[in-house]
């Protein structure tokens, strides 16, 4: 029976962890941080194993979390979103009232997936796009002078944009040196005019990126860019790709080379394995290497589905997430990647967080009793090191730490210097960083002190490739997604959005009356009027 519409206050579990949370473990007292602990508190995972002996929590708090697990049936519910339950709804009010299955678009892998229509559809659509690729390859499809396309514009926003310009940058190092990709998302005209600059459109293919086929934003860069094709003397239609809703306005056969599909029951800051991103990464990154990057977010997945939060990386790292958020107070988390390729990760985990769990009101409508979603933010070491890591070791805020490593890096290229490598650097100053928070340092000099107690964890693999990224991806989703299931709200929706694109169009209308600048005083005050 899974339990749903039940408050994380209302467990007894999480009472418990409430008392438990007025004298936590303290890190910097001598001997807690022994050789020993930091085995014992490393769960071995798919890809990633989460070394958390940085965290304040003892055995007893960690079985403690399994138990919240365990009455919030979060595998369960995880277990029943892969199967196509209808997950993306508020009960008694008007919702979306979807299933959510973002997971389906990687499960192809296995002859009985978890929700066997939506993998099927997913199977279609990555047989299209096979095509489509091979088509390209082959010269079958071609520019007017018989020429190759070698760039590609991805047009979109929101989900649309940051999770496949994360995977893509995350993944350069694998990609296609003969063909390059730029993205458009920003509605202010120097982000297009900049991309058109650099481009030789002649050879361009634009994939424009909306599953409702209506998003403002995209269809204004779409017509900006439509109109310096049709300027180059370049037959738009000859050039630009969809991804959409089936019998959205952009499924149009006479305006668009090819339609790739999305679903009702994939969410946009979900969509980077479904076709939103996948045809970016089969452009840049070839078709077999865009599935292994589909095979190890599918790893994930199932491991996912775990009971055993020791064995669990995603379920652990949610629940440690809740400890530090609900219980010790801590409103921010930092994730903070060792590595350069991961420089737009945490923007797009920005979205994908705090837009499903910034929530105030739970699954049945009511007001939350406690707090929900964290503010998520990060940057890449070592260059955040030089920046905000002052705050993170000697501010007034609590913020929770989530470092990411790899022992290797991904070019494989590296230089010796004073004994060591540059990876050697990388990997040493991220220890040294998670260790500083944790103990901290006294001093006669208090500028010079550090408290410590300062909670992070780290994620560690072996390298980042197309697989590991998938993996890497599919972790974050299912941490967000356990979270949501905790706090008993709805992670799949996003209504918090809608109001302002409302007041952008009735603003906009007031500009498009009188033809000329209005001042802002008067745009303010219509938008105003609509609330």
């Amino acid at each position: 029976m899974i339990q749903e519409g039940k408050s994380i206050n209302e467990c007894e579990s999480f009472r418990v962890l409430a008392q438990l949370a007025k004298n936590p473990l303290d890190l910097t007292e001598h001997r807690v941080l022994t050789p020993e602990r930091v085995r014992q508190f490393c769960c071995k995972g798919e890809c990633f194993d989460l070394l958390y002996a940085c965290q304040r929590v003892s055995d007893e708090v960690v079985d403690t979390l399994q138990d919240l697990a365990d009455e919030c049936s979060l595998v369960e519910q995880l277990a029943a979103m892969q199967q196509g339950a209808v997950m993306n709804c508020i009960h008694n009010y008007p919702s979306e009232n979807r299933q959510v299955l973002h997971t389906a678009c990687r499960d192809i892998f296995v002859e009985k997936p978890a929700c066997e229509s939506a993998a099927k559809q997913a199977r279609v659509e990555l047989e299209k796009l096979k095509k489509f690729l091979g088509d390209l390859e082959q010269g079958r499809i071609c520019n007017a002078e018989g020429q190759a396309f070698d760039t590609l514009i991805h047009v979109g926003i929101g989900g649309s944009d940051l999770g496949p310009r994360a995977m893509y940058e995350a993944l350069r190092a694998y990609t296609d040196e003969t063909r390059k990709v730029f993205f458009v998302s920003n509605v202010d005209p120097d982000d297009s005019a900049q991309v058109l600059a650099q481009v030789d459109l002649s050879r361009c293919l634009v994939l424009v990126v909306s599953k409702s086929g209506t998003t403002l934003e995209t269809l204004a860069n779409e017509t900006v860019i439509r109109s310096a094709l049709s300027a180059a003397g370049l037959d738009p239609d000859r050039h630009c790709l969809s991804v959409t809703g089936e019998s959205s306005p952009m499924d149009n056969p006479q305006r668009y080379l090819r339609s790739f599909y999305m679903y009702d029951y994939i969410g946009g800051r979900y969509s980077s394995t479904s076709m939103v991103g996948a045809v970016t990464l089969g452009f840049s990154l070839g078709y077999a290497q865009l599935l292994e990057f589909l095979q190890g977010a599918n790893t994930m997945d199932r491991a996912a589905c775990e009971k055993n939060i020791r064995r669990n990386v995603p379920l652990l790292l949610a629940m440690l997430g809740v400890w530090n958020h609900n219980c010790l107070g801590m409103d921010t988390v930092a994730v903070l990647p060792y590595s350069q390729a991961l420089h737009r990760f945490p923007a797009h985990l920005q979205q994908c967080d705090m837009e499903s769990n910034g929530k105030s009101v739970d699954r049945n409508g009511a007001a939350v009793a406690g707090k929900t979603g964290p503010i998520v933010w990060g940057e890449p070491g070592t260059n955040g090191q030089h920046a905000f890591y002052q705050l993170l070791h000697q501010g007034t805020e609590k913020t929770s730490v989530e470092f990411i490593g790899f022992r290797k890096n991904q070019r494989g290229k590296d230089l010796s210097m004073q004994g060591t490598e540059s990876q050697q650097k990388l990997v040493a100053n991220l220890l040294a960083q998670s260790m500083a928070l944790a103990i901290g340092r006294d001093d006669e000099n208090p500028n010079k002190r550090f408290s410590g107690n300062r909670v992070n964890g780290i994620l560690m693999a072996d390298r980042l490739t197309p697989s590991t990224m998938g993996a890497l991806l599919a972790l974050y989703e299912a941490k967000i997604v356990f979270q949501g299931f905790c706090w008993n709200i709805n992670s799949f929706d996003q209504e918090g959005v809608q109001l302002g694109k409302i007041l952008a169009t009735e603003i906009l209308e007031v500009m498009s009356e009188k033809k000329k600048n209005v001042p802002l005083a008067d745009a303010f005050l219509a938008a105003v009027k609509m609330c």
